[in-house]
């Protein structure tokens, strides 16, 4: 990875867009320390002390903390990554967006305009939920119609702002801008994390302890991190044969191909899915007076993740059990809407292609389909390996949730190493281009 960087650094196109994009950054994180005009910046850091839960937890890493501080950039890009899974299951359900998708160039710059308008219509409705939800119980100390309209605006900004950003770091930086956004906010929480483990695990320790507690820390993360590279870069190839047929006086075809199927196809979307309706009701719950010695609120709190696998509460668990289920249920759920083997078939069959010992047509989105549903089952067991680790290690020993496992080291390494690609690609075009100049 450092020989790449070394290497891009010496090409002058190529490093000034590594400079570009670290000076975006460089804003976006400026940004996340700029508070809201006239709101407590304290005020969401106390709530989510006092509650039974750590339903903001994850929200929080995915802003760079700058949600539990109240910064412009509070919402970050989280209404832009809502947005963009909305727009993927509407293309699939309204048939218009479908054809728009199909049409090339065009209709993907029309479909990501729409993106925009429904990123910063989601920013306006969180931020107006949250300053008329939380503004009169402190997040605002002087709540009126004024501070409300000041405080939306400014949230509601920073969204647009960070979308705005992102498009620029794609089209003149390296890597997806979004992505890369993302990417620092979770490296961020990277000191805290550190903090949190040398509290618990070595202060105060004997040397012989402390050693050991560093050494299976480390031990933990990188086999961690080696887990998700494997989880992410395995694939399994359906060879392809298309078929010789006569085009004029020429015998055209023959080749052989692949359809690479991604292990972990959908990603960490099913992750976000299972967390997101799995902390919905403990959120709804802040804000009433819940009883949580009666039915309604010990369900509430097997709901919430921060009571899972302790060892003083284990009947806890079984929100665990539910949360599993959903991230396996999730995971089908979004591959099928991702990837048609009907249609796949149907393309390769006009094609002339066909999988080797496989009929064309049926026989062939049978076969995909049965393919697809054994590699998804995997993805899901890595990924519920992968959400699951933290979880347990958070309950056992009480301690926060660590912003740099989970589902954020899978986005990190994901981010990463989808980045140094893109270097490596570009490095390679400006060398043939060189080349050819001379």
């Amino acid at each position: 990875m450092l020989k790449t960087l070394q290497n891009a650094f010496k090409i002058k196109e190529v490093r000034n867009k590594i400079l570009f994009t670290l000076f975006m950054l460089v804003v976006v994180r400026v940004g996340c320390q700029l508070p809201v005009p006239g709101v407590s910046t304290t005020y969401i850091a106390n709530l989510i002390g006092q509650q039974s839960g750590d339903a903001f937890n994850f929200f929080d890493a995915m802003t760079g903390g700058s949600f539990m501080t109240m910064s412009i950039f509070a919402l970050n890009i989280t209404p832009y990554i809502t947005s963009s899974i909305i727009m993927q299951l509407l293309t699939i359900a309204i048939p218009k967006l479908e054809e728009m998708q199909k049409e090339g160039e065009e209709g993907r710059k029309t479909i990501a305009k729409i993106t925009r308008y429904v990123t910063v219509a989601l920013a306006l409705i969180e931020s107006l939920a949250m300053a008329i939800g939380f503004g009169g119980s402190g997040l605002l100390p002087v709540y009126n119609a004024w501070t409300v309209i000041v405080a939306v605006a400014a949230m509601t900004a920073g969204s647009a702002m960070l979308m705005w950003m992102g498009e620029r770091i794609t089209e003149r930086g390296v890597g997806n801008g979004i992505s890369i956004i993302l990417l620092i906010n979770i490296v961020s929480g990277l000191p805290d994390d550190f903090a949190t483990l040398f509290e618990r695990f070595i202060k105060g320790k004997n040397v012989a302890n402390a050693v050991l507690a560093i050494a299976i820390i480390v031990v933990i993360g990188i086999a961690m991190v080696a887990f998700v590279v494997f989880l992410q870069g395995g694939e399994r190839r359906i060879p392809v044969q298309y078929a010789k047929k006569m085009q004029g006086r020429k015998m055209v075809g023959g080749q052989s191909s692949n359809i690479p199927l991604k292990v972990n196809t959908a990603g960490v979307i099913p992750v976000i899915f299972a967390s997101s309706l799995m902390s919905f009701p403990v959120v709804i719950a802040q804000f009433f007076d819940v009883n949580y010695a009666s039915v309604g609120g010990k369900i509430l709190l097997a709901m919430s993740s921060s009571n899972w696998c302790r060892p003083d509460a284990p009947i806890y668990s079984i929100g665990l059990l539910v949360y599993c289920v959903l991230i396996i249920a999730f995971a089908y759920f979004y591959t099928s809407i991702t990837f048609n083997p009907i249609e796949v078939a149907n393309n390769m069959k006009k094609q002339g292609g066909f999988v080797p010992g496989i009929r064309p047509g049926k026989p062939t989105s049978d076969y995909l389909t049965r393919i697809l549903n054994y590699i998804v089952f995997i993805g899901a067991a890595g990924l519920l390996i992968v959400a699951v680790i933290p979880i347990v290690f958070s309950g056992v020993f009480s301690i926060t949730r660590l912003s740099f496992m989970g589902t954020s080291l899978i986005i990190i390494v994901g981010v990463i190493l989808e980045t140094l690609k893109q270097i490596e690609s570009q490095m390679v075009v400006r060398y043939y281009k060189g080349f050819l100049d001379d």
